[in-house]
């Protein structure tokens, strides 16, 4: 007889349209990408990881190379390492093969290739930099204050509004790539806006995360006096 308090197996969920092409986020994590899994590098996703990796400092080199930043190579290059972070998550939900690495590893090849891109753009004026500088703010304002509130105990869960921002900046980087300026920075103005909200929406799940860890000790049953 089994076991009514068991914790059931996790399962791939059906592969649907939606599913596949990362609409649907819904139900829980694949155990594998957990804290404490194996890192389990050897997979068709993380290989794909691993192209993206390597394109980024080719992207660089080319992009700087050129004399005003808008040479088609580069772009193509920034382009692929882009959609590359779309492929490989077809790739684990077609495969199954979910890994610790592959989670760690997507944020931040996403992370590098949009710095590398406003890198350029910043150095050639393709994007207004305006633009590009309170994108950079934002990004250390997380990453100084990230740390610090895993520390509390605050479980930092990325938002639509941070996921759906990665498109117009990657979008709008890849547009003043190819100069095409004023569509490049009004793309990249609505992903700063979008990343804006993510930060307003992860202080404010933040707070109520810590609210709610102090007032538990105060709504716990009252110590019994001696009779």
């Amino acid at each position: 007889m089994s076991d009514p308090d068991a914790t059931p197996a996790w399962r791939n969920p059906r592969l649907t349209l939606r599913r596949f092409s990362g609409l649907d986020r819904s139900g829980p994590p694949p155990p594998a990408t957990l804290a404490g899994a194996p890192l389990n590098p050897w997979t068709i996703p993380n290989a794909i990881g691993f192209v993206r990796a390597c394109g980024i400092p080719l992207f660089l080199v080319l992009a700087f190379s050129s004399d005003n930043g808008t040479d088609l190579t580069p772009a193509i290059i920034f382009a692929l390492v882009a959609w590359g972070d779309q492929l490989d998550g077809m790739a684990a939900r077609v495969t199954g093969q979910y890994s610790r690495l592959g989670a760690m590893l997507d944020p931040i090849l996403d992370r590098v290739l949009v710095v590398s891109g406003v890198v350029v753009c910043f150095h050639f004026d393709l994007v207004w930099r305006w633009a590009l500088g309170v994108l950079v703010a934002r990004e250390l304002f997380m990453l100084a204050v990230g740390p610090f509130a895993v520390r509390r105990g605050v479980d930092l869960k990325i938002n639509w509004p941070g996921r759906w921002s990665v498109w117009p900046l990657m979008m709008g980087l890849g547009f003043g790539l190819i100069d095409l300026r004023t569509l490049a920075s009004i793309s990249v103005s609505i992903g700063v806006a979008l990343s804006l909200w993510a930060t307003v929406l992860y202080a404010v799940d933040a707070r109520r995360q810590l609210a709610g860890e102090q007032a538990e000790p105060a709504s716990g049953p009252a110590p019994s006096s001696s009779a």
